[in-house]
C-alpha cells in the first residue's frame, strides 16, 4: 500500500477512507492480502544467509585483506605459487570460521522466535493476538499500559493515554495522546494524536490506526541514517583496546622486520612478505570464531535450562556481573499475590471495603496487576458481582499517582468514583474516613494511624492498599482533578510469600561475588521484610524520598553500599543502576514490569520473564520461560565459562605467536636466509587455530568461576611478553642446534623450525590452558584429540606430496630427536614458569 503523507494532520475519517480501513478493523482476509503486498513489519528482514553470504562477511575482517595485500604482491613478483597458496588460507580459515558462525546464527533465530512480540489487533471486529510482524496499514490496534507500540499510527480512541516517546525525542517524561488532528508542520514531539513504532504505553488505553509500517515509520527513516548498535559491553570494550595493543606491536614489527631483512640483503618481496606474514601471525585471527562458537554454545545450554538469549554479547557480561538488583514481586516473590483481610479505618474486617475494591477491580481495564486478580479471585469466591453496576468511566493507574479510580453508577442509582492505590496517596486525596459511628474528618491523628497500621502489615510482608469513594455529579467527562474530598473506607491486605529456593540462589550469587539488590516500589516496611525472608541485607536502606532530596555523587558513594532501595518510581531505578555502574561495577537489573523498563535499557546485565510485559521483556538481554531463579547462578556460572574459554584462546595464541614472531624477527636479522617463508608461516597459523576452535568446548577449572572476571589488558600484557620470551629462549635454541649444531640447510633449517613451532604451541595450549599443573586437569576430547591430530599432519607432511608445494624436506634422524627435546624442555619450562606467574598474580 502507498505511504501515507502527514497521517497526524488528517481527520479520523479522511484516514478510515484512505486506508480502506474501519473502527472495527480489517477482516482477516484483508490484512493477509496486505502482508503478502507489503511483507513483513520488520526493520530488518531476518532470511538465513547462504554461507556464502557469511564467508564473505568474514573475509571483510582487516586480517584478512593484510593476507590479500601478501598475495597480490607475490603475484606481482611472479610468485604465482605462493599467491595461490596464500589465498587458499584465506578462503580455508573464512570457511571455518563463517560455517560456525552460520550454524550458530540459525541456532540463536530459532530460540529468538520463541518470545517474538506479539500485540492485539481487531479483525473482523474481534480482538486477535497477532506477532507485531503481521501487523499492516488499515490494521485497528489496541493499546494499553506496558503495551509496545508496533507501528506508526494516529489515535482513533484514548483514556488517560501516556506514551514514553524518549527513544525518538529524549523527552523523559510521558506524553498525553488523544484524538484529533495536528498541524501538517507539527514537529514530532508535538504531534498529540500520533504514535510511533518502538515507543511504549506508560498508562491508560486506546485503540490506533496503523498508518505507517517498517522503514517507512519515524523510527525506522533515523535508523536508515544512524548506525543503531547496542551499547559496548565491558566485554567489547576489552576486545576494542586488546585490538589497538596488537595493531601498535603488528605495525612496529612490520617495520623492524622489513628493514632487518633488506638491510641482511634479503629480497625485498620476499622480505614484505614475511614481514606481512609475521604480523598476521601475531593477530588471533580466529577470535571472531571462537567468541561466537562460545556464545553460540552458551546460548545453546542456557536454552536448555529455560533462558532465550536475545543479545549474544550479554552473555559475556553476565559472568562479569559483580552486582544483581531485582524488583521484588514476581521475582523475589512468587508472584502468586492472595487478598489477606479488606479493614476498616479502625482495623476491623469490613465487607463494604471488599466490595468496593471488588468493584474497582473488576470494572477497570487499564494495566493488567496481579493485585487485582486476586481481587477479584476473592470476590468471586465470596459471592460479589458487579452486575448491578453501571461503568461510567476510568481514571487509570499511572505511576506518578499511584492509584486508579472507576466511575460507575451503583445499585441504587447514585454515581460514584471508587478510588484504590497506594495507601499513601489514596490518603493524599481523602478528606474524610468512615469509622464505626459513621463519616468523620480524616484528621492528622487519624491518618498517622492508618499509615502506622500499613507499616505494621508491612513489618509482617503483607502489601496494603488503600480504598475509598466519593458520590460524584453528572458529567461527559471525569478526570484526576476529580480525585479530591474521597471519603477513606480501609485498607486491603496482600500475601506474596517468597519463591522457593531464593534464599539459596542468593547465598550462591555471594559466594559467587554477586552482591543482590532489592529495588522496589514498595514500602519501605514491606521490602525489609522480603528481603529478611530471603538473605538480602537490610542494614542499609534508601527510600525514594531519600533519593529524590539526593546528588548524583552522593548516591554514586551511597548505591554500592545499600542492599535495599524502597518506594521508588521508574525513572529511580534507572537512577540507581547508572550510580552502581558509575562506581565501576557491572549492574545487571531483572523486572518484568513496564516500571522497570527505564532499569533494563541501563542495565550491563537485563533480564526479564516471559510472561512480562512488552516493553519489559523488548528491553531485556535474557528472558527467562521458567519460574526458576536458579537459571541465574547458572547463567553467571555460563558467562564465565564463556570468558574463560575465549581468554584461553588469547593467552595461548598470542604468549605464543609473540615467542615465534619475535624469535623469527630476530633470526632474520642474522641468518643468511629467512627462517620461514610466508606461505609457511600461513600454514602454520592455519594448522595451529584449528584447535583453537575446540577450545570453546573445553572444561574450565572451577577455581575460573568463582568470582567476577573482567578484562586485564596490563595482566594479558605481561603474561604475553613473559611467556613469549620463554618461547622466544626455546626458538633461538631451536635456531642455534639447527644451524650450527646440525649445519642445516635453508629447505632442512626451514622444516625443522617448522614442525618444532607447530608442535610447541600445540602443547604449551594444553599447559597454559589451566591453572593447575596441566595433568590434574583433563581438556576436552575435542581439544586433546584435534591437536594430536594436528601434531600428527606436522610431522607427516614433510613426507608426503605436499611437501613440496610447501618447501618442505623430510628431515634427518637427528634433527627430530633434538626438536623432540626441545619441544618436551619448553613443555617442562613453561608448566614451572605457569606457577610461578600466576602465584605472582594471586599475590597482587
Amino acid at each position: 500500500m502507498a505511504k501515507l503523507e502527514h497521517a497526524w494532520a488528517q481527520t479520523r475519517e479522511a484516514l478510515l477512507a484512505a486506508l480502506a480501513s474501519r473502527d472495527e478493523g480489517l477482516t482477516g482476509v484483508e490484512a493477509a492480502a496486505r502482508r503478502r503486498a507489503d511483507g513483513p513489519n520488520s526493520l530488518e528482514i531476518t532470511r538465513r544467509r547462504p554461507w556464502l553470504d557469511a564467508l564473505l562477511e568474514q573475509l571483510r575482517n582487516p586480517m584478512s585483506w593484510l593476507l590479500v595485500f601478501a598475495a597480490v604482491v607475490s603475484s606481482l613478483a611472479g610468485e604465482l605459487t605462493d599467491a595461490v597458496v596464500i589465498v587458499a588460507v584465506i578462503v580455508l580459515s573464512g570457511i571455518l570460521d563463517a560455517l560456525q558462525q552460520h550454524r550458530a546464527s540459525r541456532a540463536i533465530e530459532a530460540l529468538r522466535a520463541r518470545i517474538a512480540l506479539r500485540c492485539d489487533v481487531l479483525r473482523d471486529g474481534q480482538s486477535a493476538s497477532v506477532l507485531a510482524e503481521d501487523v499492516v496499514v488499515g490494521d485497528v490496534i489496541l493499546l494499553s499500559a506496558g503495551s509496545l507500540v508496533p507501528a506508526d499510527g494516529v489515535v482513533l480512541a484514548a483514556k488517560d493515554l501516556q506514551v514514553s516517546e524518549a527513544i525518538l525525542t529524549g523527552e523523559t517524561f510521558p506524553v498525553l495522546k488523544a484524538p484529533g488532528t495536528s498541524a501538517v508542520d507539527a514537529p514530532l514531539g508535538k504531534r498529540g494524536n500520533a504514535l510511533f513504532l518502538g515507543t511504549s504505553v506508560r498508562s491508560g488505553t486506546g485503540t490506533m490506526l496503523v498508518t505507517a509500517l517498517a522503514k517507512d515509520t519515524e523510527y525506522g527513516r533515523i535508523a536508515k541514517t544512524l548506525s543503531l548498535r547496542a551499547p559496548e559491553t565491558d566485554f567489547d570494550r576489552g576486545i576494542r583496546r586488546f585490538g589497538y595493543l596488537l595493531t601498535r606491536i603488528m605495525v612496529a614489527l612490520v617495520v623492524f622486520t622489513f628493514a632487518a631483512t633488506v638491510l641482511t640483503h634479503q629480497p625485498p618481496i620476499d622480505s614484505l612478505l614475511f614481514a606481512i606474514a609475521l604480523a598476521v601471525g601475531l593477530a588471533p585471527e580466529m577470535l571472531p570464531a571462537i567468541v561466537t562458537v562460545n556464545l553460540s554454545r552458551g546460548a545453546r545450554r542456557m536454552a536448555e535450562r529455560g533462558v532465550v538469549v536475545r543479545r549474544l554479547t550479554a552473555i559475556e557480561s553476565f559472568g562479569s556481573m559483580d552486582v544483581l538488583c531485582t524488583d521484588k514481586t514476581g521475582t523475589l516473590t512468587r508472584g502468586e499475590i492472595a487478598l489477606g483481610d479488606a479493614l476498616d479505618v479502625e482495623g476491623a474486617p469490613s465487607t463494604r471495603v471488599l466490595e468496593l475494591g471488588y468493584v474497582n477491580a473488576a470494572l477497570e481495564t487499564g494495566l493488567a496487576s496481579p493485585m487485582d486478580a486476586a481481587i477479584r479471585a476473592r470476590g468471586e469466591h465470596d459471592g460479589l458481582d458487579v452486575k448491578a453496576w453501571e461503568k461510567l468511566d476510568e481514571l487509570p493507574y499511572d505511576f506518578s499517582r499511584k492509584r486508579l479510580g472507576i466511575v460507575a453508577r451503583d445499585p441504587s442509582g447514585v454515581r460514584r468514583l471508587v478510588e484504590k492505590g497506594a495507601l499513601a496517596t489514596v490518603l493524599d486525596v481523602s478528606s474524610h474516613a468512615r469509622t464505626a459511628s459513621g463519616v468523620v474528618a480524616l484528621d492528622d491523628a487519624l491518618r498517622e494511624r492508618v499509615l502506622a497500621k500499613g507499616r505494621e502489615l508491612g513489618g509482617r510482608g503483607m502489601r496494603t492498599l488503600g480504598v475509598a469513594s466519593a458520590e460524584v455529579t453528572e458529567r461527559a467527562r471525569y478526570g484526576v482533578e476529580d480525585e479530591a474530598d474521597l471519603v477513606f473506607e480501609g485498607l486491603l491486605t496482600f500475601a506474596d510469600p517468597p519463591k522457593d529456593g531464593v534464599a539459596e540462589v542468593v547465598r550462591d550469587l555471594a559466594r559467587l561475588g554477586v552482591a543482590v539488590k532489592m529495588i522496589s516500589g514498595d514500602a519501605r516496611e514491606v521490602a525489609i521484610h522480603v528481603a529478611s525472608e530471603v538473605g538480602i541485607a537490610t542494614d542499609r536502606v534508601l527510600t525514594g524520598k531519600e533519593l529524590a532530596a539526593m546528588r548524583d555523587e552522593a548516591l554514586w558513594n551511597l548505591a554500592p553500599k545499600t542492599a535495599i532501595f524502597a518506594e521508588v518510581d521508574p525513572n529511580q531505578k534507572e537512577r540507581i543502576i547508572l550510580a552502581l555502574g558509575k562506581s565501576g561495577h557491572v549492574v545487571g537489573y531483572m523486572g518484568d514490569g513496564i516500571n522497570d523498563a527505564p532499569a533494563l535499557h541501563a542495565a550491563d546485565v537485563s533480564l526479564s520473564v516471559d510472561g512480562a510485559v512488552d516493553v519489559a521483556r523488548e528491553a531485556a538481554d535474557f528472558v527467562l520461560l521458567k519460574q526458576d531463579l536458579g537459571v541465574l547462578r547458572d547463567g553467571v556460572l555460563e558467562g564465565r565459562t564463556t570468558f574463560a574459554n575465549t581468554m584461553k584462546y588469547i593467552y595461548t595464541t598470542e604468549s605464543a605467536n609473540f615467542g615465534n614472531m619475535i624469535s623469527m624477527a630476530a633470526a632474520a636479522a642474522f641468518l643468511p636466509f629467512l627462517p620461514l617463508l610466508a606461505i609457511q608461516v600461513l600454514l602454520n597459523n592455519f594448522l595451529s587455530d584449528i584447535p583453537a576452535i575446540a577450545i570453546a568446548g573445553d572444561a574450565v577449572d572451577p577455581e575460573l568461576v568463582e568470582a567476577p572476571q573482567r578484562w586485564d589488558l596490563k595482566g594479558l600484557a605481561r603474561f604475553m611478553i613473559s611467556f613469549g620470551l620463554v618461547s622466544t629462549f626455546f626458538d633461538l635454541l631451536t635456531f642455534a642446534g639447527l644451524y650450527f649444531v646440525l649445519g642445516a640447510r635453508e629447505a632442512e633449517f626451514r622444516t625443522g623450525w617448522f614442525v618444532e613451532s607447530i608442535l610447541t604451541e600445540l602443547a604449551v595450549a594444553l599447559v597454559v590452558r589451566t591453572r593447575r599443573a596441566a595433568w590434574k586437569s583433563r581438556p576436552a576430547a575435542g581439544l586433546l584429540w584435534s591437536s594430536v591430530a594436528v601434531a600428527v599432519i606436522s610431522i607427516v607432511l614433510p613426507y608426503t606430496p605436499l611437501a613440496a608445494v610447501f618447501a618442505l624436506v623430510p628431515p634427518p634422524p637427528a634433527m627430530v630427536l633434538m626438536i623432540a627435546t626441545i619441544t618436551a624442555a619448553y613443555v617442562f619450562a613453561a608448566e614451572r614458569w605457569k606457577r610461578i606467574f600466576f602465584g605472582r598474580m594471586a599475590r597482587r
